[in-house]
């Protein structure tokens, strides 16, 4: 970065962003500098000094005490509970530049909430990078897993909506499934990232669980709840993998048949396991591949949002629509994104909405 951007004078990881006023003051110091680029004759001599600061490895509550006051935010807050992760997939820079994992203390969160409300928040997004590994202490140091924290939030008076992202299959358990039949206020949507469909690959990537746990994961949820959008990250073209491999993904996609999901060609991280290991797959083997996995999901999200036509569901409105002329847009408890039609700004609204078109990644309906 400092090589293609010598203008740069200061480079810092996320868990120092509380630090930046006093990274600032240092630098126009001059004082706390890990590297000095002055009089190197392959750029212009920098008028300040550059300064390089590490990625610290555990957070702590400072982080959070420095950042602005929660105010108005809309319907939508997004509440950061976890950071980090202990899982270290071989493809994986997160606990690199994120450190190990820690939670945040529950008291915090329900005060962070509670000023979200106050603010005109009616859903609370629960955030993590591995969000259900979330082990946080409350006043009277009593640890909460997340289907705990989650039973406090709902509590709240004014939480209409929670849905937490991202977790891992490892960290699944029964509590947070059954949380799905129990709780109104927690979103029937699960974002549970499986990667690939190959147990081979999957031990390879070191993600900590088989297909078969994944699999009976997604089936205990959806006994619980049987609405549930299931959504899913995959990666393709990952080192050694084969046809074979690939199928099996396909195959797995076939059989939960997702609502939604994100995927990647395999792109090597420095410093992580994968980026040395051999069998690099060719870049366009890995997009041919990538290709065809999108075409099936794709055809998924169509084919489930066409089976909502004739539903009423209840959106959360958060704003205009991209089109103006007084379409709406907003979110179905499910996560599915609702267009429609209202005379009046309904933003910060839940309106019951029933679909009368459903599109690959879209629906669209009419106010009742």
């Amino acid at each position: 970065m400092i090589r293609r951007a010598p203008y740069v004078d200061l480079v810092f990881g996320p868990q120092n962003y509380h630090r930046l006023p006093k990274l600032l003051k240092n630098l126009e110091k001059g004082e706390g500098c890990r590297a000095k680029e002055r009089g190197n004759r392959s750029r212009p001599k920098r008028e300040t000094a550059l300064q390089v600061v590490e990625a610290e490895g555990v957070s702590d509550d400072s982080k959070f005490d420095n950042l602005p006051a929660p105010s108005h935010s809309g319907p939508i807050a997004s509440v950061t509970i976890q950071e980090g992760c202990d899982r270290f997939c071989t493809f994986c820079v997160v606990p690199h530049t994120r450190g190990r994992e820690w939670s945040r203390p529950v008291e915090d969160i329900l005060q962070e909430v509670t000023e979200w409300v106050a603010g005109g928040a009616l859903e609370i997004q629960l955030l993590g990078q591995n969000v259900n590994a979330y082990a946080g202490r409350d006043g009277e140091g009593v640890v909460h897993d997340l289907a705990l924290l989650i039973r406090r939030v709902a509590l709240l008076e004014g939480v209409e909506r929670i849905r937490f992202i991202t977790s891992h299959p490892a960290d699944m358990n029964d509590d947070l499934a059954a949380l799905f039949g129990e709780l109104p206020e927690l979103s029937p949507y699960l974002h549970l990232p499986v990667q690939s469909g190959s147990e081979k690959i999957l031990a390879a990537m070191e993600r900590g669980h088989t297909v078969a746990e994944y699999l009976s994961w997604i089936e205990r949820v959806r006994q619980f709840r049987p609405d549930v959008a299931v959504a899913s990250d995959f990666i393709v073209g990952f080192p050694g993998e084969s046809e074979a491999d690939f199928q099996a993904t396909l195959d797995l996609v076939e059989a939960v048949q997702f609502d939604h999901a994100y995927s990647f060609c395999y792109s090597s991280r420095p410093g992580t396991v994968a980026a040395e290991m051999g069998d690099q797959i060719p870049r366009e083997v890995a997009q041919e591949r990538l290709a065809r996995l999108q075409n099936v999901l794709n055809a998924q999200q169509l084919a489930g949002n066409q089976s909502r036509v004739g539903q009423v569901v209840s959106v959360l409105v958060e704003g205009p629509g991209s089109r103006g002329d007084g379409e709406w847009t907003g979110r179905a408890a499910d996560f599915r994104k609702v267009h429609f039609s209202h005379p009046r700004d309904p933003t910060g609204r839940i309106l019951n909405v029933e679909i009368i078109e459903g599109f690959a990644h879209s629906l669209r309906g009419r106010c009742v």
